[in-house]
């Protein structure tokens, strides 16, 4: 069952995304070599804290804290901790608020300091566009397959693998809702995209193959083959006028 959003708490949404987006762009600036992902999580409580809202993450299944910051092969979930970030790390910050009764969810991939392959920066650009593009396709009438197919057909355009076991989702007075949101698929396929859907788009983009597993601290997704891993993620309405990105 989705739960359709009223236009009143797509604002509410709104406002929360805003506050997420002003948070995550603090902490890209605070990336760079020699810190630790700790340090991280201890600047994301005190914005957290100073924001006015909560965390989503805390305490959800059991998760341990605010943010998730996963390195290199780790794709989602990693947790923070004493791992000091070097030059050329790629790094996946994840993180969620509630506000007024609301989740958002958003992520970023950030290269560490100056340096890194041509690899690392393609990966990076290309699962950036390809959350752009699943974006330009949550629109009213089109399909949750729509979305995926254009997301997949971006990135293995461009020499790399969408993850298949993990997925996007719907995001409201629940972290996680109905429906799930995958990044690959067939176009026309799937759920109908209506007025007052509320989704959070998060394309996994890996360079070698799609399979992975869990990772040593319990949490972790990492790839199976080693390969290295880029997260984005915004929350998006569905709206009469088009798609509206909350988490800006």
């Amino acid at each position: 069952m989705v739960n359709l959003k009223t236009t009143e708490e797509i604002k509410t949404m709104k406002d929360g995304g805003r506050i997420l987006g002003e948070i995550l762009k603090k902490l890209e600036d605070a990336v760079k070599p020699g810190i630790t992902t700790n340090d991280l999580e201890k600047l994301a409580c005190e914005l957290v804290l100073s924001c006015g809202v909560e965390s989503s993450f805390l305490g959800f299944d059991g998760y341990p804290n605010v943010l998730c910051t996963s390195l290199n092969d780790e794709v989602v979930h990693g947790i923070p901790s004493d791992r000091i970030l070097r030059e050329g790390d790629l790094l996946k910050i994840d993180m969620g608020v509630l506000r007024e009764g609301f989740h958002t969810d958003s992520a970023i991939t950030v290269l560490v300091g100056n340096k890194g392959d041509s690899v690392k920066r393609s990966l990076i650009q290309t699962t950036k566009e390809s959350l752009e593009i699943g974006i330009s396709k949550a629109k009213v009438g089109n399909t949750l397959g729509d979305v995926g197919s254009a997301i997949q057909k971006h990135v293995e355009d461009r020499g790399f693998n969408v993850v298949r076991d993990l997925v996007g989702h719907g995001v409201g007075r629940e972290l996680h809702e109905e429906p799930q949101v995958l990044n690959y698929g067939k176009a026309g396929t799937g759920e109908k995209l209506v007025a007052g859907m509320v989704i959070a788009i998060e394309p996994m983009v890996v360079t070698g193959k799609w399979n992975i597993k869990n990772g040593k601290d319990g949490f972790a997704f990492v790839t199976k083959d080693g390969g290295l891993a880029a997260h984005f993620e915004h929350t998006i309405a569905i709206t009469n006028e088009g798609p509206l990105v909350l988490t800006k």
